[in-house]
This record gives C-alpha cells, sequence and structure tokens, in this order.
C-alpha cells in the first residue's frame, strides 16, 4: 500500500512525501516539484508518526490490515 503526504522541510521548500509498504519491505522517498525524481530518505519522529496515523485511519474501513498496521510499528525505531 501507498501513504503519501506533502510538507516543508528546514529549508521552507515543499516536497512530496511517499511510503510505500510491500510485504516486509518499507520505502520513503520524496520529490521535490514535478520534474524531478524520487530519492530515497530517512525519516524523522515526526514523519513515522504521519504514517502510523495514516495506517491507522485505513484499518477501520479494511483498506489496512491489523497486521500489516502492526509490523508498521514493530519496525518504527525506538
Amino acid at each position: 500500500m501507498e501513504f503519501g503526504w506533502w510538507q516543508k522541510d528546514a529549508e521552507g521548500k515543499k516536497h512530496q512525501v511517499c511510503v510505500d509498504v510491500f510485504g516486509k519491505n518499507i520505502t520513503w522517498t520524496k520529490k521535490y516539484g514535478h520534474n524531478s525524481s524520487w530519492d530515497p530518505f530517512d525519516p524523522t519522529d515526526a514523519d513515522w508518526d504521519k504514517l502510523i496515523g495514516e495506517a491507522e485511519r485505513r484499518v477501520p474501513r479494511r483498506l489496512f490490515s491489523q497486521k500489516q498496521f502492526e509490523f508498521i510499528l514493530s519496525q518504527r525505531p525506538r
């Protein structure tokens, strides 16, 4: 499943974040604007909070399984 949102970096530049959850892999990428390519990046705690919030909203609607949600929680660095 793919999750995505827009956010601003420390310099105030807006970029799009895309998180792909497929099997046992979580891939974090971002891009600036429409003509740039997707670049991998390391998520912050706020990024993890946003991903968990987005996934949590999808579980009751059965768009995302409880097992997948628990996998995301287990992958968050402590």
